[in-house]
């Protein structure tokens, strides 16, 4: 099988990437699956804009390795349950030159927080009342109610305010503090940003195609790749002379999701019975190449607001069965989903094998595969019985609000399920309202065992991330959720 791929990709090589060379670059390139949409971090959501804001702009408030909010260009102080005061270190300075002032800061959240600037980040920072800029490096938030997450809010990258008022476009030339600045965006296919300590040029290629993406690392025309890989092309690169393949734990999140205004899918016996039937080991170890492991909830165990406790469901298709016989579900009533999911082959591979493990316990399963963009609406919209998908990037418990709570059902927020329980509205309220982290950690573990016990998700593993490299790149670390951090310290040889 591995040299049949290997002369394929061989003779993909010759015919592809003959004429295809990549121009000259002094630097690093880095290859993505997709560029970023936008350059500004007050609009970014997708993970590359997301990704690559990070190296550009400054940010008050970042998170560790357990995702607990920790300083970055400015501490804090709680002087009350309504009321926060923010101090930025002394030497913050924009690619510009100019220093960082909490002006700065102001002018940026003000933009977040206009309703005309129609920012995707607006609701989770509507909570602020007031912005009292005390002087140039110290600026008071005051709350309309108590928010123990604040902090962590504020992760979004500082914009100078001048050129806010000018209407700069910071989409496609964005001006920040970050490690690095700005160079060129020539193309749809080149982003090249400039490290600020060192002058290191990094060249951002995007290569849809993951086969052609792999041989141009191979041919050496990109340096390095992160993700967005089948494990026959990473098991491909393992054995290259001159490549380095390194995995690590990621908090991506997979899914299957249900409809619980169906009458098929809310079901509760039938959606136990499918988190019981599902053979997540080998999944994991089959087609995922070992890049994995079982999910529990939708925060990883290591988040300060996870559940260790907690353990994946366990593959037992005999107890199963047992389930669906006990609910009537067999026979003349054995049931019967439609699962839908994207056309992407990959994650079509993988729900083949889902619909034959469930058809295995009794199951009937219809697979339907849509473009992203049908596909998504269907998901939003409520038209479906099962999907699966994967939540990328999540750091603030507060995601269980927007995912779970009877009042978050589209469009007011990604409960798209239609779940309805008090007891986790209860339990997602207590934890909002908690006065101390070890309050809002039990109610966010209880909540987690509730949410279990319900099943209106099926957990299925967290991806980890892959971090490819040729050997003229070292240093590079990775990150839970995938950013692109590690760029900053990387080096050649």
């Amino acid at each position: 099988m591995r040299s049949e791929l290997n002369l394929f990709l061989c003779v993909l090589c010759l015919l592809v990437l003959a004429g295809c060379r990549e121009p000259r670059h002094e630097g690093l390139r880095f290859g993505l699956a997709a560029m970023p949409v936008t350059l500004d971090p007050r609009y970014a959501t997708d993970a590359a804009s997301s990704r690559i804001n990070r190296l550009i702009y400054g940010r008050l408030v970042d998170f560790d390795d357990s995702l607990t909010p920790v300083p970055a260009l400015a501490s804090w102080r709680r002087l009350s349950p309504l009321h926060y005061r923010f101090t930025i270190k002394k030497n913050a300075v924009f690619s510009s030159g100019a220093r960082l002032t909490m002006d700065d800061v102001r002018a940026t959240y003000a933009a977040i927080l206009d309703p005309k600037q129609a920012s995707p980040h607006r609701m989770s920072l509507n909570n602020i009342r007031l912005m009292e800029v005390i002087d140039d490096r110290v600026m008071d938030f005051v709350l309309e109610k108590p928010d123990l997450l604040f902090p962590g809010r504020l992760s979004i990258g500082i914009l100078p305010a001048t050129l806010i008022s000018d209407g700069h476009p910071f989409n496609t030339r964005p001006v920040g503090s970050g490690a690095f600045e700005f160079v060129d965006w020539p193309d749809e296919g080149h982003l090249f940003l400039k490290r600020r300590h060192d002058g290191l040029r990094l060249g951002f290629i995007a290569v849809k195609d993951p086969t052609v993406r792999v041989l141009k690392l191979v041919r050496g025309e990109i340096d390095m790749l992160q993700n967005d890989l089948p494990p026959e092309l990473i098991d491909y690169l393992a054995v290259q002379p001159g490549i380095h393949v390194r995995r690590a734990p990621g908090s991506k999140f997979a899914y299957l999701g249900f409809n619980l205004d169906n009458p098929v899918s809310a079901n509760p016996a039938l959606r136990q019975a499918i988190a019981i039937g599902i053979d997540r080991e080998a999944i994991i170890r089959h087609v995922l190449g070992g890049a994995a492991r079982p999910a529990t909830s939708l925060l990883p165990p290591d988040h300060w607001a996870g559940n260790p406790k907690l353990s994946p469901p366990q593959y037992d298709p005999d107890q199963a069965r047992q389930i669906l016989s006990s609910a009537g579900l067999t026979g003349a009533h054995r049931p019967a989903l439609v699962y839908k999911t994207s056309n992407d082959p990959f994650r079509l591979r993988i729900a083949t094998i889902l619909q034959q493990q469930l058809a295995g316990i009794g199951v009937d399963v219809t697979l339907r595969s849509y473009d992203w963009g049908t596909f998504y609406g269907d998901i939003k919209a409520g038209r479906f019985q099962m999907y699966s998908l994967m939540w990328v990037g999540i750091k603030l418990p507060d995601i269980f609000r927007y995912v779970f709570h009877s009042a978050a059902i589209p469009p007011d927020g990604a409960n798209r399920g239609r779940y309805r329980s008090a007891e986790v509205d209860g339990l997602i309220e207590r934890a909002e309202g908690a006065d101390t982290r070890s309050a809002a950690v039990k109610a966010y573990r209880a909540l987690q065992v509730r949410i279990m016990m319900d099943r209106p998700y099926v957990p299925l593993w967290y991806e980890d991330n892959v971090f490819v490299r040729r050997d003229t790149v070292m240093g590079y670390r990775i990150a839970m959720d995938g950013n692109f951090d590690g760029l900053k310290q990387v080096t050649r040889p």
